[in-house]
C-alpha cells in the first residue's frame, strides 16, 4: 500500500497519478536500457565483425532481424516464468549459442579495452589509466552485489 492511500478520497485522486508516473519511468527505463544496448552493439560493431568473419554480408538484414526478434523475445520471456518439457539435448544447441554469443562479447570487449590506453592519452588521462580499469572493473562488482543481494530471492 503506498505512502500517500490513507482514505479513500485520497486514494481515488493518488492511484492514477502513481500508475501513470510508474508508466513514465518503465518507459524511460526502456528506451534508457534499449538506446544502451543498440549503441553497445553499434560502439562494438558486432554485426559487422560476425558479416566479415563469415564472409556473410549479403545476409546483413538476417542478423539485424535476428537480433531485433531475439531482444523482442528475450525481453517478453523475462516478464513471465516459463518451462520448456523438453529433452536436455535441446541445451547442447541453445548453451553453444549462448557460448557463441558470449566469446564474440568478450572479442568485442578486448577490442574496446584496446581503444581505452589510446582514449585515455587523447584525454590527458594517461597516467590514471590503471584507475580508470579499476573503476570500471568496480563498478561492475558492486553492481552485480547489489543486484544480487536485493533483487534476487533465494
Amino acid at each position: 500500500m503506498s505512502f500517500f492511500m490513507k482514505t479513500k478520497k485520497t486514494k481515488r485522486i493518488i492511484m492514477p497519478i502513481e500508475s501513470v508516473l510508474v508508466m513514465i519511468i518503465g518507459l524511460a527505463g526502456g528506451l534508457a536500457v534499449g538506446g544502451g544496448f543498440v549503441a553497445f552493439l553499434t560502439v562494438l560493431g558486432v554485426v559487422p565483425r560476425v558479416t566479415q568473419l563469415t564472409k556473410t554480408q549479403r545476409l546483413l538484414s538476417y542478423y539485424v532481424w535476428a537480433i531485433i526478434v531475439g531482444t523482442q523475445l528475450g525481453s517478453w520471456a523475462s516478464l513471465y516464468t516459463i518451462s520448456f518439457n523438453q529433452s536436455a539435448l535441446w541445451l547442447i544447441p541453445i548453451g553453444l549459442a549462448a557460448g557463441t554469443f558470449v566469446g564474440m562479447l568478450a572479442a568485442a570487449l578486448t577490442e574496446v579495452l584496446n581503444v581505452l590506453p589510446i582514449l585515455a592519452k587523447r584525454i590527458g588521462v594517461i597516467d590514471r589509466i590503471v584507475l580508470l580499469l579499476m573503476a570500471i572493473a568496480l563498478g561492475k562488482m558492486c553492481g552485480s552485489l547489489f543486484h544480487w543481494i536485493f533483487f534476487v530471492e533465494n
